[in-house]
């Protein structure tokens, strides 16, 4: 598997970075992982505009899932015409939700351009990649993703807070996409975001090989954040997230 990253903003575009979007690649097939603020010009920079095959939203938060609507707009009013509809997994209402994102009647919405599927807790197949869905901390319905294939294994948390469900999904990976939106002080809200020291914990009970920090709200100082998850205790390599980072698995 091949991971680059896309975006990698927390929250929204910071000046370095779009928002949420990871692209993996495998056998041919080009799976996002989100396609959220902004990501969509980055995007063209590693791949073709019509060269993606699925799409997977952890949650429908703007920063993780809006920049479909520009999209939307490629793959239906293309100088040749209308791409082919490709399947864009994502929590219930996805579909609706994005309609009137664009502000597009429910019926047909975006469904010219793309097969929404809903998500829940379990495993499935996307092309060549086997993708197990659990549900994560966040004040919206919102999954994590392990995504696998030719033995390799990528967890991406997407936004969530404390969640022993991570443990699980993050076992053994190879590569662990972490968000750390959060760092050490009082009076963080609960159940909303991780810090980086907290990314860190669970990437060592989770024994992943690799620690990448994700979601990277503009206004924390990255060597801050950086600092703070080398103080959890994982042993393994911790690096902050970059735009246009690349993973080999």
């Amino acid at each position: 598997m091949r991971i680059t990253v896309i975006g990698c903003s927390g929250s929204f575009p910071g000046p370095d970075s779009p928002a949420s979007c990871y692209l993996v690649q495998a056998g041919g097939f080009a799976l996002l992982l989100d396609l959220g603020s902004g990501a969509l010009g980055a995007l063209q920079n590693h791949i073709g505009l019509y060269d993606i095959d699925a799409i997977l939203f952890t949650h429908l938060h703007a920063d993780h899932c809006l920049d479909l609507c520009g999209y939307w707009v490629a793959r239906k009013y293309a100088p040749d015409g209308l791409k082919p509809r490709i399947p864009v997994y994502g929590p219930d209402g996805v579909a609706e939700r994005m309609a009137r994102a664009y502000d597009l009647d429910p019926e047909p919405g975006m469904s010219e351009a793309f097969d929404f599927r809903t998500l829940a807790p379990g495993t499935f197949e996307v092309g060549p990649f086997t993708v197990t869905a659990a549900t994560m901390n966040h004040p919206v319905e919102a999954y994590g993703f392990r995504v696998e294939h030719g033995g390799a294994a990528l967890a991406y948390t997407g936004d969530t807070g404390e969640c022993e469900a991570l443990v699980d999904l993050a076992s053994g990976v190879d590569l662990l996409l972490a968000e750390a939106s959060f760092v050490e002080r009082e009076g963080l809200p609960d159940d909303l975001h991780l810090t980086a020291r907290q990314a860190g914990v669970y990437a060592t009970r989770a024994d992943a090989g690799r620690l990448v920090l994700t979601h990277l709200v503009p206004w924390n100082d990255p060597g801050h954040t950086l600092a703070e998850a080398k103080s959890s205790g994982y042993r393994g390599h911790i690096e902050l997230a970059s735009q246009g980072a690349v993973y080999e698995l």
